[in-house]
């Protein structure tokens, strides 16, 4: 889970973190102000099965855009990207086309996260022992 570029509020992703660890998955929060190639650089060191972003900021098409495109380029073809944060309804389609496997948006149930994050893992990752 990280927080690219300059939007300073965390909350939320540090409310997703908790959530997605009861329920069993391990979860790596990279922290605020990260860099796209920080962000991919955490994901490869650490052989993650999914990326999580959070954007407030309004950035979030493009982020997306440059974090798939450089995912792909460093071999992380085959892991899902989950976009949150403040998401206009309008741009959800645009960020699925852009290669997000999921997005939730504001008010996204809390307990349906880890459920709808397992369902595009091509493994059990998160299931409780």
């Amino acid at each position: 889970m990280a927080k690219p570029g300059l939007d300073g509020h965390d909350r939320g992703a540090k409310t997703i973190a908790r959530a997605l660890r009861d329920a069993g998955f391990e979860v790596i929060y990279t922290g605020l102000h990260q860099s796209i190639d920080t962000i991919v650089g955490a994901a490869v060191d650490e052989g993650v099965d999914v990326v999580g972003i959070s954007v407030l900021s309004g950035a979030h098409l493009s982020y997306t855009r440059e974090l798939r495109s450089r995912m792909d380029e460093s071999g992380l073809t085959e892991v899902p990207i989950v976009v949150g944060g403040i998401i206009p309804p309008a741009d959800v389609a645009t960020l699925l086309e852009q290669g997000a496997s999921e997005v939730f948006p504001p008010n996204t149930n809390l307990l349906e996260i880890p459920e709808r994050i397992r369902r595009i893992l091509p493994t059990t990752v998160g299931d409780e022992p």
